[in-house]
């Protein structure tokens, strides 16, 4: 089912559209509602297509939760008053979505990593009148981006670098000790009223003299090197096609290994923090996982479609790795049987710190993200286009990023 506001609604001012808030009544709390389409309509000068997660009474709890159906970014009466029309919607999965509905004749199309609309070729061949994709947040590997740069010309890709780094880089660093430390299972052991410190302190360890190594030392994997220091690891290790400058390397005392199985060889506890494209999807396979340390641990904040799910779960089960954590899935929202709900390490349980995608979605990163598509907005609509560089994926017909994979014959403007 999909809600809409009526036409009665729409012909009052905008500000009354904000008093009116509450209207379309919450659901019980803890109760679940049906999908939310909400739209209003002033004149036809551009449509807006949003594509958020639906937050029912959560919403209505903490205005702050920006990334909502509810909410909208907080930017409904702003493009209302532009004479833009807004269609906001969380139904975006299987053909009859309203997701698929709206966008064949949207010119913007938001949404983000969180509980992304997926922008395949198929879809973007029917959106024959989009001119700009924003990602609200970082990550816009649910477009097709080949796609984007032949779609009615070339159309921009987009995203609010830098909105939820320290979120995210935070949630890495609490990952690690949740797994290293064994937290899961004890904390499951005193609300279930028990008490044996033996059976959780088996397998629980200490961050400090551990090997760690990331995946990629862009703005988040920097930023966990930078926040480890403190914990005083053995050693620091990076791997990425570009490295970070002897200055930077000395100042947070990392290492860089060129060689993507040598690291994870050496490494206690790896984390993955570069973006998913056509070379990291399933990189993390039975193959990869064999070359890692055996009984280590292993965090994907990155893409849920970097590792293959089924031979993670494997690995736990064989005691490969002793812990798998993070927060990114595929599909998303993730299906009840996806193996990594429920994988742990079998040999003395526990080993998983698996959450809903939400390590860059804390109430300050929905802040920073909301605020920096506004100024994507303000840009396009301006007709200025003078977007931020390290913003940009795709625009005029072209890659502007070398981080969706290093492409031939193509001009990146930003490493």
């Amino acid at each position: 089912m999909v809600f809409a506001r009526s036409a009665l609604r729409l012909a009052r001012p905008a500000s009354s559209l904000f008093s009116q808030r509450a209207a379309p009544a919450f659901a019980q709390r803890g109760v679940p509602v049906a999908k939310r389409a909400l739209s209003a309509t002033a004149s036809q000068q551009g449509k807006v297509l949003l594509v958020l997660y639906d937050g029912h009474q959560h919403a209505q709890d903490e205005p702050r939760l920006l990334g909502t159906t509810e909410n909208e970014l907080g930017i409904r009466k702003w493009i209302e008053d532009q004479g833009h029309t807004l269609v906001t919607t969380s139904d975006k999965d299987g053909e009859n979505s309203k997701f698929d509905q709206e966008l064949v004749d949207a010119e913007v199309i938001i949404t983000t990593p969180f509980h992304p609309g997926y922008l395949t070729k198929e879809r973007l061949a029917k959106a024959k009148k989009l001119k700009i994709a924003v990602t609200a947040g970082i990550g816009s590997d649910h477009v097709d981006l080949d796609a984007a740069n032949t779609t009615n010309g070339g159309i921009t890709v987009a995203e609010v670098t830098g909105s939820n780094v320290v979120s995210v880089a935070e949630h890495v660093i609490m990952t690690m000790l949740v797994l290293v430390r064994n937290f899961v299972p004890a904390h499951e052991m005193i609300a279930a009223g028990n008490w044996d410190v033996a059976a959780v302190a088996k397998n629980e360890y200490d961050l400090e003299n551990k090997v760690v190594g990331t995946v990629a030392v862009g703005r988040i994997g920097e930023r966990v090197l930078r926040r480890l220091k403190a914990f005083d690891c053995k050693e620091l290790l990076y791997f990425d096609y570009q490295g970070l400058t002897p200055e930077k390397e000395k100042e947070i005392g990392c290492r860089r290994v060129e060689n993507l199985e040598d690291m994870l060889a050496q490494c206690d506890v790896v984390t993955i923090n570069c973006p998913l494209h056509e070379k990291t999807r399933g990189m993390f396979n039975k193959e990869l996982l064999s070359k890692m340390k055996k009984g280590s641990w292993l965090v994907n904040t990155a893409r849920g479609a970097i590792v293959v799910k089924e031979d993670v779960a494997e690995a736990l089960k064989s005691g490969q790795l002793r812990g798998y954590g993070g927060d990114v899935w595929f599909p998303q929202p993730a299906p009840k049987d996806h193996p990594l709900r429920y994988a742990s390490y079998s040999t003395w349980g526990g080993g998983n710190a698996m959450v809903p995608h939400m390590s860059g979605t804390s109430i300050d990163a929905q802040e920073r993200y909301a605020a920096g598509t506004k100024a994507i907005l303000e840009e396009y609509f301006s007709g200025r286009e003078n977007y931020k560089p390290e913003d940009l994926i795709v625009h005029k017909g072209d890659y502007a990023t070398k981080a969706y994979g290093q492409r031939e014959g193509k001009k990146h403007a930003n490493a």
